[in-house]
């Protein structure tokens, strides 16, 4: 006897969230949270409670308003069993029971033949992994809508995600059949499902035999290319991307391939391929994009950002390219530009706004604009550049001498890597420094490697750290366990050879740690100023000076210029080095090493 309902329900919905392919519970998406009891609230048709009509035992499945709605879905009588299992799903689907909610939703598809439910079925059991329901769901509702593009994809998606690839063929190979019409958008739909299969040669080979009564299609050769890259059988892949061209000359998706493909050996190589083809299909934007972001990749940011422009041109408001045209123009030293497009980029809602606020803010600290890069920075609170960002919020705090505000803000962030964790420290030692508290940064950076003992970069600033406390000690067991990590730390043999010189201790063995420092980066002019000053305290004044003249000549630095000043008194000619300090002083007023120089030897 059908169940007589007054008011029970308002609103059970069948609505069919596509939530479960995104990694999301279908249950909490539509309002329904697990253990909560929620009522289940969406968009769609309903099941409403028939309050008032000819049948109050009757309850009806209420149709869309859209018209093509009433002639595809079927109306239901609300059944004891119909509502009994709908109930059954959701609830169990609340308590997380997701293979009793898939099976009682494949029940009532196969019982009421209503698409809905059978979407319904396969959306929950591909949201709880469970392939073989998934299958079964997706298999019921083809039958009932077998013109569904949907349905097809998602039994294609179940049958390839379960591996089972010899019971898939005979199905793929039906699908492919019976659309001919679409054929070749669903060879296109094989690579994705198919990348993540763990035998790439047995995929291959299933791509090679659907595809073998489609000779003369681009998208099946395609299909085998993109198979035969995943099983890194390259020669296969260029031939048979060659043949989809070669029947198709402006087919798009083979150029995008072929220059991936073309990528792998030479950038240069696949950028004029995509040059070509651009220039003889200017609509094929995809393929503009891919050929701007390679030569972004190939260091020709001035061509690259033109491209970028062109494309923006054409369809001005997308926020990934015009992010792309601020980065290269951050790159090319055009601020302004940099800055106008990112913004614009942020009004537009790009996905990843923390990322535009961090660059904004360096290129408001370029400006020499320190309150506004602060607000940029201060916004960013999430995601990767969360830490940078609190870094540089700090640093520039820490300058305008509000440190304790400064290393508050550090302090605030909870760093979840231990990079992370590391550059906190080192942000923290290094406003410290700034503010002249040596033992306060050494045991902030100590505390740090605690935690991190092989981290090089701590290593490193722990030693430069001890060498402000005068702990000679810990400094060069520091720099030698980087050294022992990473025999190819340049500034680590440096920084060893460069304190024992400074000191006057075992100079000749400094010497050797600077040479070593200089081969492994030639002609840097912090190692040059190094080797100048170790030849100047062996006595070898004209080495150590033309040692200086190079370093300063290629960097300007004023630590530098205390340095080659002090070997111009030595030699006699002091009217040379007091010009140099007093210039540098003018640049750098609050350099230590100039000020220091500068006493000694003009006693001011």
């Amino acid at each position: 006897m059908p169940m007589r309902l007054s008011v029970v329900f308002a609103a059970l919905s069948l609505s069919l969230p596509a939530c479960a392919q995104q990694g999301v519970s279908p249950f909490v998406a539509s309002g329904a949270v697990p253990g909560q009891g929620a009522g289940y609230h969406a968009r769609g048709p309903q099941l409403l409670a028939q309050t008032e009509g000819s049948d109050p035992a009757e309850v009806r499945v209420a149709q869309s308003q859209a018209p093509s709605e009433a002639v595809r879905y079927p109306t239901l009588p609300l059944t004891r069993e119909i509502l009994y299992k709908f109930l059954l799903a959701e609830i169990a689907g609340q308590r997380g029971n997701v293979r009793l909610a898939s099976r009682a939703y494949l029940e009532l598809a196969q019982s009421t033949r209503d698409p809905r439910f059978a979407k319904r079925a396969t959306e929950v059991a591909m949201y709880g992994r469970f392939g073989d329901i998934a299958a079964e769901a997706a298999s019921v509702w083809l039958e009932i809508e077998p013109d569904s593009q949907p349905a097809k994809q998602t039994l294609m998606a179940t049958m390839l995600g379960g591996n089972k690839l010899s019971e898939a063929k005979p199905l793929l190979q039906k699908l492919l059949a019976a659309d001919k019409v679409r054929t070749g958008a669903l060879f296109q739909q094989l690579n994705p499902l198919l990348s993540r299969h763990p035998d790439r040669k047995a995929a291959l080979k299933l791509v090679q035999d659907l595809a073998q009564p489609y000779p003369r299609l681009p998208d099946a050769h395609l299909a085998i290319a993109q198979a035969a890259a995943g099983a890194e059988d390259f020669a296969l892949a260029e031939s048979e991307v060659g043949e989809a061209l070669a029947l198709k000359v402006d087919f798009e998706p083979a150029a995008l391939f072929r220059a991936h493909l073309l990528q792998r050996s030479s950038v240069p190589e696949a950028a004029a391929y995509l040059k070509k083809f651009v220039s003889a299909n200017p609509r094929a934007r995809d393929a503009r994009l891919f050929y701007a972001r390679l030569l972004a990749a190939d260091h020709r940011p001035q061509e690259a950002r033109q491209e970028f422009q062109a494309i923006d041109n054409e369809a001005p408001g997308n926020p990934e390219v015009l992010v792309m045209i601020g980065l290269l123009s951050m790159q090319l030293q055009d601020l302004p530009a940099a800055e106008a497009k990112l913004k614009k980029a942020l009004e537009l809602n790009y996905r990843d706004p923390d990322t535009l606020r961090f660059y904004l803010g360096q290129l408001a600290e370029e400006g020499q604009r320190p309150e506004e890069a602060l607000g940029h920075y201060s916004q960013v609170r999430a995601g990767e550049q969360a830490v940078p960002a609190a870094a540089r919020h700090a640093m520039l705090l820490s300058r305008q001498g509000r440190v304790a505000e400064a290393r508050a803000r550090l302090q605030e962030v909870e760093a979840q890597t231990d990079p992370h964790k590391a550059l906190l420290a080192q942000a923290e030692a290094q406003v410290l420094r700034e503010a002249r508290q040596y033992q306060e940064a050494f045991d902030v950076i100590s505390t740090a490697l605690d935690g991190q003992p092989d981290n090089v970069d701590l290593l490193y600033d722990t030693a430069m750290a001890a060498e402000k406390v005068d702990r000679i000690d810990v400094l060069e067991s520091r720099l030698r366990r980087v050294i022992e990590l990473r025999p190819d730390h340049a500034q680590a043999y440096n920084a060893l050879g460069y304190t024992l010189a400074d000191r006057g201790l075992r100079l000749d063995e400094a010497r050797g740690y600077i040479e070593k420092a200089l081969s492994l980066l030639p002609d840097d002019a912090f190692i040059l100023d190094s080797l100048g000053w170790v030849h100047y305290r062996q006595g070898n004044l004209d080495e150590g000076l033309g040692l200086l003249r190079r370093a300063y000549t290629r960097r300007p630095d004023p630590e530098i210029a205390a340095h080659l000043g002090e070997v111009l008194w030595a030699k006699g000619q002091r009217a040379d080095a007091e010009a140099l300090w007093r210039t540098a002083l003018q640049e750098h007023p609050a350099n230590d090493e100039l000020q220091v120089v500068i006493r000694k030897f003009l006693k001011q």
